[in-house]
This record gives C-alpha cells, structure tokens and sequence, in this order.
C-alpha cells in the first residue's frame, strides 16, 4: 500500500456567503502524481492555497509527511500558479537568483542548477533579457524551473500547460514524470482531461466544494465501464451473432474489423469471449474504458460552467 505523503481531513473554507470547501478530505500518495480535478470554482485553488499556507481553513487539518502542516513545511513545496507571478521589469537570471535564495539556496548552487536547467529549456540566451521581452511560454519555462529549483519534496502545478503549443506541453509532460521518477509527490491541477490519463497515478475531483469521486486512475476508469468491448476480425470477415452481444459500431482499420459490442450485464468475459471465438477467428480483444474526460461529464454534468470562480478567486 502506498504510503499517503499529504492528506487532508474535512476542512472547510467560507468566505461571506459562499462556502468554497465543505468537508474537503483528500490523501495524495508518496512519489505519484495526484489529479486534482473539477470545474471552475470547485473549490481547487481554495485547498492549493491552504496546501501552501497562503489561507487556513475554517475547519480540518492538514498532514504533511505523517505531522501537522507548518510553516516549516513551505520550503518543502514548489508551487507554480496558474496567475504566473514573476516580475516583468526584472532581469530573468537576476530574479531566478534572488527567488531561489529565498527558498533556502546559496547564490552560486543557485546560478550552478539555474544554468542547467536554462540549458535543458533552450532558454539561457534570454538570462540577462527582462522578462517582459519574453514570449508567454517562455515566461512558463521560467517559472517552472524556479519551481522545481529548489528540489522540494511536493510540487504543486496548477494548470502548467496554460499557454504551450503542443511541442512544449510534451516536454513539460517528461519533466513531471521525471520528477516523479525522482520521488518528488505531485499535485497536478488541470482541465485538460487527456493530461489527466498520460501522467496521473491518483485523482480527486471537486464539485460544489466536495469531493465527489477519488481513487487511482484505472480503478476509477474500471469503475464507471460500460461493459463494452472492442472486438478484431480479419479483413473482410464478418462477425457471426451471438445471442446476448449487441454490435453498437462497426469500422475497417489497419487490415482488421473492428466490432464494438456490449454484452448482457450477467455475462462474464470468459462467456464472451467463448461465444464470439465459436464461430469466428479473433484477431484483437480489448474493454473500452471510458476517458476521464467522459468521467468528468458524467459526474459533473452540466452544472460545473455556472460556478465561474464565484468566491474562490474572488476572494482570495
């Protein structure tokens, strides 16, 4: 069993008449990747900047690394917002410098792992350039690497593909799961549901201030099938019916036809598959899980794009 790095017990936030977290409880395993999903004004950037220290809850708790979150805990969490906060006027290596000082280095390891990773990112022509005169994902660059600079042990990205043409999401994507790899634990905060899928181990999705689903990625996808199947057969050949299989698609790829079928709901796999192999030569076999971007409609419905940030950015 993965042993839980961050969790939280039923806090709760309000501000005014809006209640932006009620009840809120979420366990983030050691050296995953956590999705932490939900419409806009869910209640996600609420429970980051509790994470962080920025705001407090009204009620619960926060553990971090088996104790209660401190003050002491900040210089251990790397935290790149989906507002980029660095400042335009400044020179890029000169605040780099000065932003990783506060979290604990030293000037010259500081300039020593900035150059590195100003070298990996194609960036260190711009080190004496003002940030303004940055293009935006080169802007992004930057802030993640000032992010992760410090080696902390939880990284908390809020929305980092924000802006990136698809060339450089990917790259950031291989970044991530090498600081996974690395056993950093991630907090991945993101709309793009496809993302969700390619790097998260773990989710926890946010609606109307609760946590309405949680747990690991396949075992939610596992948990919302359809009993639904997609079935190869040799070009040309068609399928023979079988009583209690329903073809729902039929499509010719790759030298193959492909059948999705679903099957009656007391029909095991095994029968399935000894029904259709009776009379036909099978050449591919798979479940169609759904998406998490399915999962993600299915569970939040149409409600989730009236909550447009109503008081957790309004009053943060």
């Amino acid at each position: 069993m993965d042993k839980i790095f961050l969790e939280t017990h039923d806090v709760v936030k309000r501000y005014a008449n809006h209640t932006a977290l009620n009840g809120v409880s979420i366990k983030v395993p050691e050296g995953k990747v956590f999705g932490l999903l939900g419409p806009n004004g869910a209640g996600k950037t609420t429970l980051i900047r509790i994470i962080n220290r920025i705001t407090v809850p009204d009620s619960g708790s926060v553990t971090f690394n088996g104790h209660p979150l401190s003050v002491d805990d900040i210089c251990n969490i790397g935290y790149l917002p989906e507002e980029r906060g660095l400042y335009k006027k400044m020179r890029v290596g000169e605040q780099a410098i000065y932003l990783a000082r506060l979290k604990g280095l030293d000037k010259a390891e500081a300039e020593k792992r900035l150059r590195q990773w100003f070298d990996k990112f194609g960036i260190m022509p711009w080190w004496g350039k003002k940030l303004e005169e940055l293009s935006k994902g080169m802007q992004q660059k930057v802030q993640f690497v000032i992010t992760v600079l410090h080696r902390p042990q939880l990284l908390i990205f809020d929305e980092p593909f924000s802006g990136f043409d698809p060339l450089n999401a990917e790259l950031l994507k291989r970044e991530i799961l090498e600081l996974k790899n690395e056993g950093h634990t991630i907090i991945f905060s993101t709309h793009n549901m496809s993302s969700v899928e390619e790097i998260c181990d773990n989710i926890a999705l946010i609606n109307h201030s609760e946590v309405v689903l949680q747990g690991d990625v396949n075992e939610v996808r596992s948990r919302f099938k359809t009993d639904t199947y997609r079935l190869g057969l040799a070009a040309g050949k068609q399928l023979v019916p079988v009583e209690g299989i329903e073809v729902t698609e039929t499509e010719n790829k790759g030298g193959e036809t492909i059948y999705t079928l679903r099957k009656k709901a007391d029909m095991s796999n095994a029968q399935l598959l000894g029904a259709v192999s009776a009379n036909n030569e099978i050449t591919s076999f798979a479940e169609c899980l759904p998406s998490m971007n399915e999962i993600f409609i299915r569970t939040v419905g149409g409600d989730g794009a009236t909550e447009e940030k109503a008081g957790e950015d309004s009053k943060q």
